[in-house]
This record gives structure tokens, sequence and C-alpha cells, in this order.
């Protein structure tokens, strides 16, 4: 039988033949836990296809011990992980470890679990022979994705509970979620369903994750909700794949290889013919260029916001006009504020020169607290005694206000409201519905029942002013998705120059302008997703001859022709980055390259270099 197994060697990836013991005839089956002797020392694998004649000849060792009776893996997720390890240039261990849980032995002992049909004796199969793109279903007729877009006023979890409800009557359902608090919330609005629920997230006890990981090949109709890595989950009959908030960077995996679970997901479809629907208030410019070929099907919500623009007010945070519509809406209920950063003072000036403090390492420096001394936000070096660097004056200008030193404006402004702050490691869950001022900032803000009387976004621009290639696309998410909160007759209050298309966009909750504009804008500077990008973070001492080296493969006629090298360019302590980029056509090419590459460099025991295929920042 053929065994994936977890070598801890990087260019060590093939699948090895082992002998199986007649005592074990029975319980090997594809995608049992086997121990199996491996280079003097016991390690851990994966049957992934039982055959009566070995590939190579020699002797063979035989299979130590079966480690679970259960499968962790089928055929068809088997074949996921080995795909998903070509597309990314990692071994496939690196994905197993992320797609399949430890196993506990207190679990492993209960019998209730379905075993998943797999492959027997002498049936064939092709995993980890797969080559990059080839036996997938991209052409089948019934496959189908699209973009669901939310609408306002309605909680999102209560809306992806009414698309998995519909998507049941073709089968078992995944639903992918960011983090452990939209799993809670999208749990709580499938209450109602007839039929079985279960979460599946990297948070939960080890024991709990590991049986409701088993539970997902029961032969019964199904909801799975869970975080990234549920994306793997071997789900009996499964029909549909919801990716919610696909925009989100949570989606994206933190360890190597850095997957992101909306790829995998239409990996997944291609291979198994799932249908994908994709929701959230804007899409990603991924799923904005799918949108944009015919790809997938963008489903909006025609919806009318009362929205009012302020123009800012130089030096102050709330322009004049605007408080008489948040007086207003405290009459009706809390009003919700937005604020782009948490903190305090996020950049510290002089108040003589104005000159941006900075550190010695180069950082700029920041308040965290009132009253608290200067911090490097590079190195955390504090500046008990701060004095300018220019004229050696100590006087201090804060600019950038953060949400701390927002909340006492606003407490200010509007004396007698109780003052709710939603940020940093204090976060609301849910607030009551009284006149009251809430503060939060993204990804914090409460939910309250029945809305809020008014959502103020302030310094708005802030939100589109970040220096990374998302914030055009997070800026327009977050405001949707925060403007999302009113209430039937409330307003959303943008401190922003009316002139911005956001303005529109948010009145008429259409995107679509938003976002042609950003596509169009990335595809006359050739930036992703017009282009396959991926970065490599390299040892400083290794930097040039790496650099020098890839563009040497590419004169050489092993690179295509397509690729850009950007950097070296140091980024950290004793590392450097480099930023490829190549035409989509030639993205095959590039990332087999760099798999081969990062071989070489395990065969000659170097230390390995991170690679991260289609990063969510470059």
């Amino acid at each position: 039988m053929q065994v994936r197994v977890d070598t801890g060697v990087f260019h060590l990836d093939g699948l090895y033949d082992y002998m199986v013991p007649e005592k074990f005839t029975e319980s090997a089956k594809v995608g049992i836990r086997v121990q199996v002797p491996f280079s003097n020392r016991e390690v851990e694998g994966i049957i992934v296809a039982r055959g009566d004649e070995p590939d190579r000849g020699g002797n063979l060792k035989f299979v130590t011990k079966i480690l679970s009776p259960h499968t962790v893996a089928t055929v068809e997720s088997l074949d996921l992980i080995n795909h998903v390890s070509k597309d990314y240039a990692c071994n496939p261990w690196d994905v197993i470890r992320s797609a399949i849980p430890p196993r506990v032995a207190s679990v492993d002992k209960k019998s209730q679990f379905f075993q998943t049909p797999s492959l027997g004796e002498g049936e064939p199969s092709n995993v980890g022979n797969t080559q990059r793109g080839s036996g997938r279903l991209s052409d089948q007729p019934d496959r189908s994705m699209s973009f669901f877009q939310f609408a306002p006023l309605i909680p999102s979890a209560e809306q992806v509970a009414s698309v998995a409800s519909k998507a049941l009557k073709q089968g078992s359902v995944l639903i992918i979620a960011p983090d452990d608090k939209d799993v809670e919330q999208i749990v709580e609005a499938l209450r109602s369903v007839e039929v079985a629920v279960l979460r599946l997230t990297s948070s939960m006890p080890r024991d709990e994750r590991y049986e409701s990981f088993l539970e997902c090949q029961n032969q019964i109709l199904k909801i799975v909700v869970g975080t990234r890595s549920s994306v793997f989950a071997p789900i009996d009959n499964l029909s549909t794949i919801l990716v919610y908030k696909e925009s989100s960077s949570d989606h994206y995996e933190i360890r190597s290889p850095g997957w992101n679970s909306r790829a995998v997901a239409m990996i997944r479809s291609e291979l198994q013919g799932q249908n994908i629907v994709f929701l959230g208030y804007s899409p990603s410019v991924e799923v904005a260029l799918l949108i944009d070929s015919g790809k997938v099907v963008f489903r909006p919500h025609a919806a009318e916001v009362k929205t009012i623009s302020f123009t800012p007010d130089s030096g102050t945070l709330l322009p004049g006009r605007i408080f008489s519509e948040i007086r207003n809406a405290l009459k009706d209920g809390p009003v919700l504020f937005l604020a782009a950063r948490k903190g305090y003072g996020n950049a510290l000036l002089c108040s003589h020169c104005r000159n941006i403090a900075r550190c010695e390492c180069g950082g700029r420096l920041h308040v965290g607290a009132k009253s608290t001394p200067p911090t490097c936000a590079h190195c955390g070096e504090i500046f008990n005694q701060w004095k300018c660097k220019f004229c050696n004056r100590n006087t201090q200008y804060l600019a950038g206000r953060g949400i701390e030193r927002a909340s006492e404006e606003i407490s200010r402004a509007f004396p007698g409201y109780p003052v709710v702050f939603s940020a940093g490691d204090v976060i609301k869950e849910n607030v009551e519905n009284r006149p009251s001022l809430i503060l939060s900032t993204p990804g914090a803000q409460p939910n309250v029942q029945g809305g809020y009387a008014a959502v103020v976004i302030l310094d708005a621009m802030r939100f589109f002013s970040h220096t990374d290639l998302r914030s055009q696309e997070r800026a327009r998410e977050i405001i949707f998705e925060s403007v999302s909160l009113l209430s039937k007759n409330g307003k959303a209050l943008l401190v922003i120059d009316s002139d911005h298309p956001i303005v529109p966009a948010v009145t008429r909750w259409n995107v679509v302008t938003l976002m042609k504009r950003e596509l169009s804008e990335r595809r006359e500077i050739n930036l992703p997703p017009f282009v396959s990008s991926a970065v490599l973070l390299v040892p400083v001492s290794e930097a040039a001859s790496i650099s020098s080296g890839l563009r040497r493969a590419c004169n050489e006629g092993r690179l295509p022709d397509s690729l850009v090298i950007y950097g070296p360019t140091p980024v950290a302590k004793n590392q450097c980055k480099l930023v490829l980029h190549a035409s989509i056509s030639d993205s095959k090419d590039l990332y087999s390259f760099l798999f081969e590459f990062q071989k070489k460099r395990s065969i000659s025991k170097k230390e390995l270099v991170t690679i991260r295929v289609e990063p969510y920042s470059l």
C-alpha cells in the first residue's frame, strides 16, 4: 500500500510503499492513520492507496501500527490536499496539518462514527500523482458560483442561514466563516433548521474538534459551520460551500503555505462539483474579476440608505453640521461611531516645528493611552523624556486620533449619554437599544436589537488611505458592514467629501461602480488579480544571490518571460522580501519553479525560505 508520510523533510514529499501485516488487512483502509518506520524512526502517515503490487522493487517495511480505527481522509479529500500543495508550492503534509486535526485517543475509542466508503484492496487511486490543474471538473455544467451581497438592516448571519437553508435541498452545506465570533452568530441563526449543525473550528477543545471532524462523514443531511480549515472537511454528500465575508484576511492561513479558503473552496468545487456562494457586503478584487468575466454571478440587493456626507473640518473630529444630526438620532436610540484606528494618538509630531517624531530604528512614535509616554511602533522603545530631534523642544502634538482619544472628544460633545467602548481587548457583542454613544473600531461593532439610530464613520478617508493594496477593498467592506447595522429609519453619517464615490455607493447600496473602478486601475498598472504573485522572505545574507539567481533563471528560460522581480527589500531583522509577478498564464510555471527551488534548498540542507502564493498583502 502507499502511505503519505510525515517525514518532516520538505523534499521527501512522495508516497512510500509499505507492506500490510495480515492482522491489519481489514483495518488498513484508505484515509486511516498509521505508524510506519521511516529512516530509523517511527512516524505518522495516512494510507492513500491499497494495491497488490508495489510501485518499486526491493524489500518493503511493514506498517507498525494502526493509530486510529476511523478514517480521517477520503480519496476526495486526499486529492484536494494534493492539488492545494501543488498550487501553493509546498509539501502536502504542510496542508494536512491544517486540514486534519490531531487525533484524540479517547474519541477514537468511540464507535458511533460512520466509516465512509474508501478504496479497497486492488482498487486504483491517483492520489499523489496529480499534475497541477489536472483532473478538475471546471467545465461541469451543474456547478455554479455566485456572490451574494448582504442587504442592509438585516443581520448578515441571518442572511447566511437563509441561503444555507435553501441550499439544503441539494445536499449538505459547508459554511466557512472568518472567526469564532462569526461561527457562533451563524450557528445561533441556524437554530431553527431541522438538520444537524456541526461546529468545526481550531479553537475548540481538541476532543470536541476531532469528534466534530469525524462526524462530518456521517451519512446524514447536515450543515457544517467552521473557520478556514473546515474547507478541507470530508463532508458526506456536500452540495454547497458558502464562504462568509470572503474578502476577510482571516480566510488566509497564517502558517505556511498561507493558502486561502476561498481559493481552496474553488479548487474543491472544480474537483468535486460543489456549488459555491461567496457572501459579503463588497467582493474582494479576486471575486470582482470573476464577476466581471462572467464566471461568478453577482446577486445584488437593491436598497436605499439615508446617507449624509460632511466635509471634514481641519483639525476637528466632528464637522459642525453633523452635531444636529447626531443629537436628533440620540432621541431615537444608540449612535455608533466608527474610528479607523485603536489606541490614543497614532502619530506624534513636534507642536513647534511639526516634524514627525521617530525612533532610532526609523519607526514612528505613537501614544497608546492618555498620560502615557510615546512608544516606537516598530521596536517598542519607550520615550519617557521625549525631545524633538530637530528643534530640541518637548511639546507634543498628536495626529491621527485613535478610538480612545475620539471617545474623549465625543463624550464631551454629547454630555449626559452613556458611553460604550468596543475595541482592542474590550469588545462588546451586544448593546442595549437606548440613547447612548457606542464607539468602535472595525470588526468590533456591537449588535443592537432593532439597529442604530445613526452610524457615524469618523474621518472616513483614513479607511481608504492605508498603504497596502487591500485598503480600498477593506474600506468598502468595513463601511458597508457598519452602515448595515442601522435601524429602519436610521441614517449613515459619513465624515468625508461629498464627491467621494463611497457616498453614492452607500446611498444606493451598490458597489459595482467602485468595484469596476478599482479593477480598471489595477489592470492599467499590472497588479493582482491581473497578474499572479508570490512573496519570498529570504535571509538577508542570501537576498542578493537569490534575486540574481531568479533573474538568471528568467534569462535562461527556466522562468517565464513575463516574470517581474521587485526587491530585495529589508522587512525585518535578518530578512528581506522579494515580490514576484507573472502573467496568469505563466502562474503554473512560476509556482512549479518555486517548489523545485525550495526542494533543492532542502536537499542542500539550507534554511527554507518562506513562500506565500497569492498573499493577502504584498
